[in-house]
């Protein structure tokens, strides 16, 4: 598999190279995500070695970042850092309104949403529940956010944290609309 890395007409180390300057990462960030020395990392960029599929592999979770996105990735244009608010996607509805940051950025690992909901309305019936963590902060109006047993009112300023897979359910409480700030990992959307 190495020989396969070796006769591609891709300079590996250039773009690893680039692919970690372009995130903003040292050689030493990335050899300490990736578990691996960032001698290596050094060696792979100045191509003085010729990295396995599997060593490459490896150093690629560091990103993370899949072979397919690492030999396809178009890195002559840096991923969107600013988004304006006609660049949020919208994934709700009318009354609970979920807009979306970076909707399109490839290997995202968090989902950032900018949430809207209408005097009265609330997310789905029954309890939510998923893997991973979740918060926010209630930035005008009042929630009512039950996790598991628990029920409290939020109001512009409260936040909250919590495991995803504990059951949970948004209902806004108050006359009118509430917004919210929140993030949670992995992506759900």
């Amino acid at each position: 598999m190495s020989k396969i890395l070796n006769t591609m007409s891709i300079d590996v180390g250039a773009r690893l190279r680039s692919v970690r300057t372009t995130l903003g990462l040292s050689q030493r960030e990335l050899a300490r995500r990736a578990g691996v020395t960032n001698g290596l990392i050094s060696l792979i960029e100045q191509n003085r070695v010729s990295p396995s599929v599997s060593s490459l592999n490896k150093v690629l979770d560091g990103v993370p970042m899949s072979l397919a996105e690492f030999f396809t990735l178009d890195l002559s244009t840096a991923p969107q850092a600013f988004f304006g608010a006609e660049d949020l996607v919208e994934l709700g509805n009318p009354e609970v309104s979920l807009r979306l940051v970076a909707a399109q950025r490839p290997g995202r690992q968090l989902t950032m949403l900018h949430e809207r909901y209408a005097a009265g309305a609330a997310t789905r019936e029954e309890m939510l529940a998923h893997r991973g963590e979740e918060a926010g902060m209630v930035i005008r109006g009042r929630i009512e956010l039950t996790v598991g047993g628990a029920t409290r009112v939020l109001g512009p300023g409260e936040a909250y944290y919590f495991a995803s897979q504990v059951p949970h359910r948004f209902r806004n409480v108050g006359r009118e609309a509430c917004e919210i700030i929140s993030a949670c990992t992995p992506p759900t959307f």
